[in-house]
């Protein structure tokens, strides 16, 4: 029988119970119990709004969302939501995925920290993000019944110091690649995390450029 999390379904096909697999045995529990509770959150956020959407989708978009924070990409040249996007690309080719279904959860893991687009593409791309962040910094948090947050929060826990534990983890995946976060939030992270970190600014790089004029 499946199980069911505040009325959504946690997908059980060999593809969802691989992700999971993959994910636990390379990510810390804090972490993983992120990315459930973004699966939770951004299926509910979906019923709620009556969208459309592949919950088996969504649910490897949630799990492979911070995929790139891990330590075998610390000499990757690019923004950890890539990494993370490519890593969930090769492992549905290896499920046989349709190539336009690996493209589309590619977008949202890509997108899910970059406010402002995903909820102007597909549905799942807007859910990938929306789930993130919820859970990650409380969006919509007043849309969310008491009950259904309670409930996803008692089947997977925020540990005690969640936030801080969550920047601290996002900063020790980027500050190898401090550049390739110029112009998203990811510089706040560091901006907080690295007393040395000089963040890039976009008008000193168009007045500061080769251009005579």
């Amino acid at each position: 029988m499946k199980k069911t999390i505040a009325g959504v379904a946690i997908p059980d096909g060999a593809m969802a119970q691989a992700a999971t697999d993959l994910i636990r045995s390379t990510e810390s529990e804090l972490m993983l119990h992120h990315a459930l509770r973004s699966y939770l959150f951004g299926a509910l956020t979906g019923q709620r709004d009556n969208l459309s959407f592949d919950a088996q989708l969504l649910y490897v978009g949630a799990m492979f969302h911070n995929a790139g924070l891990n330590t075998k990409y610390q000499r990757s040249p690019h923004r950890f939501e890539v990494d993370g996007a490519n890593a969930a690309r090769d492992f549905m080719r290896q499920h046989g995925m349709d190539e336009r279904d690996i493209a589309e959860v590619w977008v949202g893991i890509a997108l899910h920290t970059t406010p402002g687009i995903p909820d102007h593409l597909s549905a799942l791309v807007g859910l990938i993000s929306a789930g993130v962040q919820m859970d990650v910094r409380g969006e919509r948090y007043d849309e969310f019944t008491a009950q259904q947050r309670d409930e996803v929060v008692q089947a997977y826990p925020r540990e005690s110091g969640f936030k801080k534990k969550l920047i601290e983890a996002y900063a020790r995946g980027m500050e190898h690649r401090p550049d390739t976060t110029f112009g998203t939030v990811n510089a706040d992270v560091l901006d907080r995390w690295d007393p040395n970190y000089r963040r890039l600014n976009f008008c000193g790089l168009v007045l500061g450029s080769d251009w005579p004029n």
